[in-house]
């Protein structure tokens, strides 16, 4: 019994702190909350960095950072909660990976931990002591695992291949120059 106890202490802690970053993170794209630029600032740095439309991919963005960490947290929606928070760490990804795999260098370390521990907290379940549990796991099924990362899959490999494109875009010497 007791090692069941500190497993379910455990998912709670990692669920209560890698929620709170991703809320804290999506809520500085959303409202400008905790330093952040809010939607309009955020908008221009993704329409800047290849996300077009900039204002629809910071709402999204700051949407399932902010939604999905505070799901994670609760324990609620596991894996949508997951697969919504690991497919938006798959933009910034994106945007970090020419610069190596170190965040020291400006490289995609850290959202690809922050992802990597939102897909395991989704396989793995959310614990005893969620409301996942308290409502008998109806929105914790497998299924739901499968479908929610399938759609989070899709939508990301969308979205980061036009970012591609965008950028690919930019850097052809226009027909003008020619």
């Amino acid at each position: 019994m007791a090692h069941l106890a500190r497993k379910n202490l455990g998912l709670l802690a990692l669920r209560l702190g890698t929620g709170s970053v991703f809320f804290a993170h999506g809520t500085q794209k959303l409202f400008g909350w905790f330093g952040g630029g809010g939607l309009e600032k955020t908008a221009k740095t993704m329409e800047d960095l290849g996300f077009r439309p900039g204002r629809q991919s910071a709402l999204a963005a700051g949407s399932c950072e902010a939604g999905g960490g505070l799901l994670l947290a609760l324990g609620m929606a596991t894996p949508v909660a997951g697969a919504a928070t690991t497919g938006a760490m798959s933009g910034a990804v994106a945007v970090h990976r020419k610069a190596g795999f170190f965040v020291t260098a400006g490289g995609y370390e850290y959202p690809a931990y922050l992802g990597f521990v939102a897909a395991c907290l989704s396989l793995a379940g959310p614990g005893r002591w969620s409301l996942d549990h308290l409502t008998g796991n109806r929105l914790n099924r497998p299924c739901l695992l499968l479908l929610s990362f399938a759609a989070s899959a899709a939508s990301a490999y969308v979205v980061v291949d036009r970012r591609e494109r965008v950028l690919a875009a930019k850097t052809e010497p226009s027909e003008a120059e020619d």
